[in-house]
C-alpha cells in the first residue's frame, strides 16, 4: 500500500515530539512533515533527520499561511499540536490568542484550498482548560459540559476560539482531542509561580507523554471508523491517572526526595479555586478508538520518572527541607504579579478575588493545622446538557434544539432543520440578546455557545443567573448571589480577542 503522507505541527514540544517518534517508528507507512520554527535549538534536535527520506523538515510559522500552506499540501493526515501553551502563555495573552487563533485558521484554509479536502483528517489538540474549575462536588466532566474558561486564562480563550474555528469550518473530516496535563520528565524543573494556582484539593485526570505520542500514531490508522469524526473527546491516562493536586504534590516530591510537601511549602501558597481540571467520565471512549494507553500503574510510571532524573535532581534529597523552602519555593511564591504570595503582600484585589474569593478566603486557609485535605468521591456524576441524551443521535430534530436553548437561557431562532443533521448552522439568541449562527454539533458536544460572550467580561454570576446550563458549574462553587469584581487589568487581553473574532 502507498505510504500515507502526515504533517505534524509542534513536533519540538512534549506531545508533538512523542507523536513524531511514535509516527517515525511506522515510517514504513508513513512519511512525515513537520513544520518548526527556525531556531539553533530545534536545528540541532532534528538534525539526525536531515535527509531521511521518511521526514521533511520546514522551517517557518504557523502565523504565516503559506508556511502552513506547505505543510497541508499533500497531506492525508494534519495533525496541528503546536501553538504558544502555558506558562510561557501567560506572559503574553495578546500573542498567544493572536498565535493560536490565526494557526487554526491558516490550517483550515490550507486544507480548504486543497482539491481532496473531504478527505483530509484533520486532528487538532484541545485542552481540558476550556471548562475550566471542575472542583467538587461536580469534578466529574465530559465533552459537551459547558465551556467556562478561568478568570485570566487566555490561553484557554485562544483554545476555545480555535476549536470553533475547526468544528464550524465545514471540513469533513476534522476532530478535537482535549489534552489535560502531560505527566513527561521535564515536568520536575517547573519552577513557576503557576504551580501554586493550582488548588490542593482540585483534581485532575492526567495523560502520560507516551500515552499521547501513540494517540497521534494511532489517529492515523486505518482503522479508525467514521463515526469518529466530527466530535470532540478528552485525553486521559484512565482511572490510574484520576488524583487530586495534593496527591500529585506527594507523588512528584517524592521522586525528587523531597518528602512531605508540608516541610517545603506553605498551605495559603495554594489558591483555593480558579484553576482547571476534572475527572473525566468519558475519557475511556477516546482509548476504545484509539488503544493508546500504556495502563502502567502511576507509582511506577513516577518510579520510572525517577530513575531517569539526571544525577544533580537526586541531591535535592540531601538539602534540609527547610532551606529548600526558604531559599527556592518561597521566592517563588513571592514572584512579582504572579506570585500567590505577592498578591497578599500587595493586596492585589483582583487577583485575591478571583483565585481566593478574596482576602478573606485566603485568611480562611490559616496553616498545615486548620487546612483540611480532601479526595473527593470516586462515584461519577454527569451534568445535564438540555436535551434528551438517550434518544440516537440521527433522530434529534428542531424541538431538541429548542429544549436546549432554553436550558441555556436562549431560543433557537431557526424553525426547521433535518433530523440529525448537527452540522448545518442554526440561528441562536443568548439570554443576553446576542443572535449568532452555530451548528448544534458545537452546542449540543462541544459545550460552546454565544461567541460573544466568551468570556468577557468574566461576568459568571450573571451568566449563572441567566443560563440554567452553565449555572450548573458555577453555584455549586460560588454563592448565589455574590458579586465578583475584578479590576481593569482582567483585560489585558482583550484587544487581541476581539481581533482574532
Amino acid at each position: 500500500m502507498a505510504k500515507k503522507t502526515v504533517f505534524l505541527t509542534g513536533s519540538s514540544g512534549n506531545m508533538g515530539w512523542y507523536g513524531f517518534t511514535e509516527l517515525y517508528k511506522q515510517r514504513d507507512k508513513f512519511d512525515i512533515v513537520l513544520l518548526n520554527r527556525d531556531s539553533p535549538k530545534n536545528r540541532g534536535k532534528f538534525a539526525p533527520y536531515t535527509g531521511d527520506p521518511s521526514v521533511k523538515l520546514l522551517w517557518g510559522n504557523l502565523m504565516n499561511y503559506e508556511d502552513v500552506l506547505a505543510g497541508v499540501t499533500g497531506a492525508d493526515y494534519v495533525l496541528h499540536v503546536g501553538g504558544m501553551v502555558s506558562p510561557a502563555a501567560d506572559y503574553d495573552p495578546k500573542g498567544t490568542i493572536r498565535t493560536n487563533t490565526t494557526a487554526a485558521k491558516n490550517i483550515v484554509d490550507a486544507v480548504l484550498a486543497q482539491p481532496n479536502a473531504d478527505d483530509i483528517r484533520v486532528v487538532y489538540i484541545g485542552t481540558v482548560a476550556q471548562t475550566g474549575e471542575r472542583d467538587a462536588p461536580i469534578h466529574w466532566g465530559r465533552t459537551g459540559d459547558p465551556i467556562k474558561i478561568s478568570i485570566y486564562d487566555h490561553y484557554a480563550i485562544s483554545k476555545t476560539v480555535a476549536e470553533r474555528t475547526f468544528a464550524e469550518s465545514g471540513l469533513k473530516h476534522w476532530v478535537s482531542l482535549r489534552q489535560s496535563g502531560i505527566l513527561y520528565e521535564g515536568i520536575t524543573k517547573n519552577f513557576d509561580p503557576i504551580m501554586f494556582h493550582v488548588p490542593f484539593n482540585g483534581v485532575l485526570e492526567w495523560a502520560t507523554v507516551e500515552d499521547s505520542g501513540r494517540l497521534l500514531a494511532n489517529v492515523c490508522g486505518d482503522d479508525v471508523p467514521e463515526e469518529f469524526w466530527r466530535r470532540f473527546y478528552n485525553i486521559g491516562s484512565g482511572s490510574e491517572y484520576r488524583i487530586t493536586n495534593y496527591e500529585f504534590e506527594l507523588l512528584l516530591l517524592d521522586i525528587l526526595g523531597l518528602g512531605d510537601p508540608k516541610k517545603i511549602f506553605e498551605a495559603n501558597w495554594f489558591t483555593l479555586q480558579n484553576f482547571h481540571g476534572q475527572w473525566y467520565a468519558d475519557s475511556d471512549l477516546l482509548e476504545s478508538y484509539l488503544h493508546f494507553r500504556e495502563n502502567k500503574p502511576i507509582k511506577q510510571y513516577f518510579q520510572e520518572m525517577r530513575d531517569s532524573l539526571p544525577f544533580y535532581f537526586k541531591l535535592a534529597k540531601f538539602a534540609p527541607p527547610f532551606l529548600i523552602k526558604k531559599l527556592m519555593m518561597e521566592k517563588v511564591a513571592h514572584t512579582p504579579i504572579y506570585g500567590t504570595a505577592n498578591w497578599v503582600e500587595t493586596n492585589n484585589q483582583t487577583r485575591l478575588n478571583a483565585y481566593f474569593g478574596g482576602r478573606k478566603g485566603w485568611e480562611s486557609i490559616g496553616n498545615w493545622d486548620t487546612f483540611k485535605i480532601e479526595r473527593p468521591t470516586d462515584a461519577v456524576t454527569l451534568l445535564d446538557h438540555g436535551y434528551d441524551e438517550s434518544k440516537p443521535i440521527e433522530t434529534l430534530d428542531i424541538e431538541d434544539m429548542k429544549k436546549a436553548a432554553a436550558f441555556r437561557g436562549g431560543v433557537c431562532l431557526s424553525e426547521t432543520m433535518t433530523p440529525g443533521d448537527l452540522y448545518t448552522p442554526l440561528k441562536w439568541r443568548s439570554a443576553r440578546g446576542n443572535e449568532f449562527e452555530m451548528t448544534p454539533n458545537l452546542v449540543l458536544r462541544g459545550g460552546h455557545w454565544c461567541p460573544a460572550e466568551l468570556p468577557w467580561p468574566w461576568d459568571y454570576d450573571e451568566e449563572a443567573r441567566l443560563n440554567p446550563f452553565f449555572a450548573q458549574v458555577w453555584y455549586p462553587l460560588h454563592a448565589k448571589g455574590e458579586r465578583h469584581i475584578y479590576g481593569e487589568e482582567i483585560f489585558a487581553g482583550m484587544k487581541g480577542y476581539e481581533q482574532a473574532q
